[in-house]
């Protein structure tokens, strides 16, 4: 399947600005190739990418054909609170990858 890295740190201060970094491997198909019977393949690349905390919406990210391979994306966020922070993408076939990371927020 995909690998996925994420760089968040593990604690903060409340009102501490973090960034955010994520980067996901994924064998994008850009739909111009053929297979080795001449049929074009099909396009599939990423197509969305969601950070949550604890299921509440932090950041959303649509993504269209001109997404490089392998996309690297860098975020900032504000810790309010302690949490579960979901990492989730998807692609064009429907096929997903998630990865957590708990934050924990100290006052």
């Amino acid at each position: 399947m995909w690998k996925v890295r994420i760089a968040v740190p593990k604690t903060a201060v409340a009102g501490e600005v973090l960034t955010v970094k994520t980067l996901i491997t994924h064998p994008m198909e850009t739909g111009f190739r053929r297979d080795t019977s001449g049929q074009r393949i099909p396009r599939n690349i990423l197509s969305l990418f969601e950070c949550t905390l604890d299921e509440q919406p932090l950041f959303r990210a649509t993504f269209h054909p001109a997404i490089a391979a392998n996309p690297y994306l860098s975020f900032r966020l504000v810790a309010e609170r302690s949490g579960t922070l979901t990492f989730r993408w998807e692609d064009q076939q429907g096929e997903e990858a998630k990865a957590t990371h708990y934050l924990e927020v100290t006052r």
